[in-house]
């Protein structure tokens, strides 16, 4: 009998487990967008060293906050009316300020010995806030940086992040930075992003994941992000008009990410306009923004950026729910197959040749000769692959009828045709094997022009 027991108990925990995990992305995307306000937290070795990029070598002797109160910090959110919080678990220097395993370049070798990421979660659970953590891929000091990349380094990542989704509860969200950014230039490839996303999504289903500089990619669709994130310091600004993406958008109150020794006696950013300019018009754009304050060397918040906050609060009404999500296509998570393969097109200007419709630049694009009537583009694979969907850029959004076709065996077959006014087209389908993808252009209003040309493999 106490096995019977114990068995329909278990069958009812599987059960339960099983409706956490029941949640869709789209339930998610509108859940986060829902908090509306939080709290990013740039707290790190760089609070030290006045320096955002400090020596990566950095002893963590200099990791002294003696007055660290991460209660403070969630009452301050609280202030402005904020519902959630996002702390640098780890920045670009590789100092984790949680108690890991990976590697001895963390808090519990500093003068704290205190893991400051629970301390965080538990501060902000208290008060009723979310809990969002921020990880930076790029790891100066484990020399995780372009052309010194190895598998372990790979091992690292999934490691660390293993750690952050397994010992602080349930984690809303992951903040990447570092990744397939201009200055970082740590590649899809390089460390492999539907390995790192199906991991956290094995981990905490209902975790989403956040690459802070999806930005570099069209606004019109979700590449390798669950949330479009717009950093307006590195001049992102989301269209309050024409968004229609869920969508973070960042800020620091002061004048840049960690503190600085000028801090308390220099003017933070206006209350007003924080609320005018910006809580209320990202709210009404399917947008959620994230301030962020820098804790002190104390560890503590700076009385200026504590008024602010609570002035913030007092301006800000938070009486308008935020509307619900247009219909969009889910996230793009796979590799592009498709980037620097050898392709072939109809007649374009030398400028403007085949090579720049899979460069993985959108800056850059194949454009057709206006004399040639049907124009076609195709991508040709150094050996037999496997794909299931495929995106068109359509850089002037001038394309109408197509065809997309693939090579098997000497034989072009029809994948599908379409008539699609959309900038960006995306094609789903029946997983299928070949050796080339090309699409024929049978109607447009202007000569074509395809900024990228994309192919993929997903893995559902």
């Amino acid at each position: 009998m106490r096995i019977t027991k114990w068995i329909s108990f278990l069958g009812v925990l599987l059960f339960c487990s099983l409706s956490v995990q029941a949640k869709d992305l789209r339930e998610l995307q509108q859940n986060f967008i829902d908090l509306k306000f939080g709290m990013f937290i740039h707290f790190n070795i760089p609070t030290f060293t006045d320096n955002d990029w400090p020596d990566p070598d950095t002893d963590p002797a200099v990791f002294n906050p003696t007055k660290l109160d991460c209660g403070q910090w969630a009452k301050a959110a609280k202030s402005a009316k904020m519902r959630y919080g996002c702390l640098t678990t780890k920045h670009h220097s590789g100092f984790c300020i949680w108690d890991t395993k990976t590697t001895d370049y963390n808090v519990m070798n500093s003068p704290l010995k205190r893991d400051v990421v629970r301390e965080y979660v538990d501060a902000f659970r208290k008060e009723g806030l979310h809990t969002l953590l921020y990880f930076s891929i790029l790891d100066t000091h484990h020399k995780l940086r372009p052309g010194y990349i190895t598998r372990s380094h790979i091992d690292l990542v999934k490691a660390q992040l293993t750690e952050l989704l397994t010992n602080y509860g349930d984690i809303d969200a992951l903040i990447i930075d570092g990744w397939d950014a201009p200055w970082s230039r740590i590649t899809y490839e390089d460390i492999p992003f539907d390995e790192v996303y199906r991991l956290v999504k094995k981990l905490q289903p209902n975790c989403l994941l956040m690459d802070l500089n999806s930005a570099k990619y069209p606004a019109e669709i979700l590449y390798y992000t669950d949330i479009k994130s717009y950093e307006q310091g590195a001049g992102q600004h989301i269209s309050k008009e024409t968004n229609k993406l869920p969508a973070l958008s960042c800020l620091p109150i002061q004048k840049s990410w960690f503190w600085k020794e000028a801090f308390p006696t220099t003017a933070v950013k206006d209350p007003a306009v924080m609320v005018k300019d910006n809580l209320e018009l990202f709210n009404k754009a399917y947008c959620t923004f994230i301030l962020n304050v820098a804790p002190n060397r104390d560890g503590l918040m700076d009385a200026n950026a504590l008024e602010a906050l609570k002035k913030i609060g007092e301006l800000w009404k938070d009486d308008q729910p935020v509307g619900p999500l247009p219909a969009f296509e889910p996230p793009v998570i796979s590799t592009n197959i498709a980037k620097f393969q050898p392709v072939n097109s109809s007649w374009s200007d030398d400028m403007q040749i085949m090579d720049f419709g899979n460069d993985d630049s959108f800056r850059t694009s194949w454009r057709s000769n206006p004399a040639v009537k049907t124009p076609w583009f195709e991508v040709d694979f150094p050996k037999y692959q496997s794909f299931n969907t495929v995106i068109v850029y359509d850089t002037k959004q001038c394309i109408r009828k197509y065809s997309l076709l693939y090579e098997q065996d000497g034989e072009w077959k029809t994948i599908l045709t379409a008539n699609n006014d959309d900038k960006v087209k995306v094609h789903r389908f029946d997983r299928l094997y070949g050796g080339k993808v090309k699409i024929v252009i049978d109607e447009s209003t202007s000569p074509p022009a395809i900024a990228e040309f994309s192919v993929y493999d997903e893995q559902h």
